[in-house]
């Protein structure tokens, strides 16, 4: 039997270091499921994220394993060592966030995963969900689902496709309210919203919560 959703769960995919908005829903609403049965798709926040550089918004990418790119479950996607892409990215997040107010304190819970190396993007994706849910302070169970659902047997609110970078959130998720937080080159640069949610946590440390919770309209 397919499980339904009712409009207090949500649906999400799997996403890596995932935007602000992706959080806010995992805040928000009473029941988190997280799609663990559909296909890999490019370009997507499946295996990217953006994070405020300093003169530029930096699209941080993970290289996935030629040949499992097209009609691949996501749960057996696997990473590929291409590039030296973990020092790479713990590089421009070091450089991006190293000023901010809260990066000392929160390095040492994610060097770890830019020097171990994961075999699968859904596995690294889930570990960094759950510590950053941890540090932000959100204590929700996640559901994975166990098939594949259409989105017309879905009883709830369906965001897989709707929280993505190539698509303006302004104009697809009209509860989602970009609240203006403090960021580290916001006098250069004015604010810059739905970056990914690391970039709340190392500018605005435990008030990362309180962010999250006016980020949606009831």
């Amino acid at each position: 039997m397919q499980k339904t959703f009712r409009m207090t769960k949500a649906i999400l995919s799997t996403a890596f270091l995932a935007p602000v908005e992706y959080y806010s829903k995992i805040y928000n609403y009473d029941e988190i499921w997280i799609e663990a049965c559909d296909n890999f798709i490019k370009q997507t926040y499946r295996n990217r994220c953006f994070i405020g550089a300093v003169n530029l918004v930096q699209n941080l990418s993970i290289p996935i394993e030629k040949g499992t790119e097209l009609k691949t479950s996501i749960k057996d996607v696997r990473l590929s060592e291409h590039g030296n892409w973990r020092h790479q990215h713990w590089f421009a997040i070091r450089s991006t966030y190293n000023n901010t107010p809260f990066f000392e304190y929160y390095e040492d819970d994610f060097a770890p995963f830019f020097e171990k190396r994961f075999d699968f993007l859904f596995d690294l994706n889930e570990q960094l969900r759950e510590l950053i849910c941890s540090l932000i302070g959100i204590e929700k169970k996640i559901n994975y689902t166990t098939e594949y659902l259409k989105r017309e047997e879905i009883d709830g609110s369906d965001f897989r496709e709707i929280i993505h970078p190539k698509r303006d959130y302004k104009e697809l998720d009209k509860e989602f309210i970009a609240n203006p937080y403090y960021q580290t080159f916001q006098d250069k640069w004015g604010f810059r919203d739905n970056l990914s949610v690391i970039d709340l946590l190392f500018n605005m440390g435990p008030e990362s919560i309180l962010v999250l919770k006016n980020s949606i309209k009831r």
